[in-house]
């Protein structure tokens, strides 16, 4: 039984078998939603607001998008409460989930557990993801949701985490918990969090972090998945810290036609944000 639900886990995440991708149908132009943008310093707003939605332009799908940044207050979202198949950016909030019940027991992770966790985070494995989805359960899943205020967020079920519903809102506000104290996740589990989101595989690092400053630290979760309707979900989160700067940004998106057009659309959103911060 949980062998089965850890292949079809692999399956979703992974998306290796799919019959047919379904064609992209753009919204038309009168429906679509706009990106919005509010900051507290003078013209940032209006600078982000235009280029992002030029960078979005004529990029095909269903496309998401959340930025915050702490130093100037700054907050751009396009679709924020749309849901979409997760894929492997779960696996945050996964991790987020085990440190948090950890710290409710007043006791470390094992051996076993930041074994399974540097696997999940770093090289995006499934089965160890799997492995932590079924020794968490529900229950404790959705008590983290709970407790992180991530109330669009809705677990996948019979061992599907892949197909976890996400939104853009309930992505920003985990990764305000994992950057700033508060009270749900220890110093300490936050600082373990970013720590594996520094150390992704380099053939895994693509998405928010194109475009940002080198001097600015980068810390990187990426979600892919292909399924026979809205074809490939390609999804990228992302916190910086560096430059007089210290922000995070979500994209989601779907309704790709290859992994690579998605990736293509989620760095053209980061290389402008990036840029405006920087120049902010």
């Amino acid at each position: 039984m949980t062998h089965g639900i850890s292949r079809r886990a692999r399956w979703v995440a992974g998306g290796a078998l799919v019959a047919c991708v379904a064609a992209a149908t753009p919204a038309s132009a009168a429906t679509a939603p706009t990106v919005s943008c509010t900051s507290a310093k003078a013209g940032l707003a209006d600078k982000l607001k235009r280029d992002i939605t030029s960078a979005l332009a004529n990029r095909k799908g269903t496309i998401a998008v959340g930025l915050y940044d702490r130093s100037t207050k700054t907050t751009c979202t396009l679709r924020p409460s749309t849901a979409y198949d997760s894929a492997s950016v779960v696996k945050v909030t996964v991790l987020a989930t085990l440190l948090w019940d950890a710290k409710k027991h007043n006791r470390y992770l094992t051996d076993r557990e930041t074994t399974l966790a540097k696997a999940m985070i770093t090289k995006s494995d499934n089965t160890a993801t799997s492995t932590l989805w079924r020794q968490l359960g529900l229950t404790k899943i959705k008590g983290f949701l709970s407790a992180a205020g991530m109330t669009q967020t809705k677990p996948g079920a019979n061992g599907y985490w892949g197909l976890t519903q996400i939104t853009v809102t309930d992505e920003q506000k985990l990764l305000k918990l994992i950057t700033a104290p508060n009270t749900v996740l220890s110093d300490n589990s936050r600082t373990y969090i970013r720590k594996l989101m520094s150390q992704v595989i380099s053939s895994q690092r693509w998405g928010t972090p194109y475009g940002a400053p080198s001097d600015v630290l980068v810390h990187v979760k990426n979600g892919w998945l292909q399924r026979s309707t809205h074809g490939w979900r390609i999804h990228s989160v992302g916190t910086f810290k560096g430059g007089g700067h210290d922000y995070m940004i979500t994209v989601l998106t779907q309704d790709n036609s290859t992994m690579n057009y998605g990736i293509t659309t989620i760095q053209g959103v980061a290389k402008v944000i990036h840029r405006d911060l920087a120049a902010s």
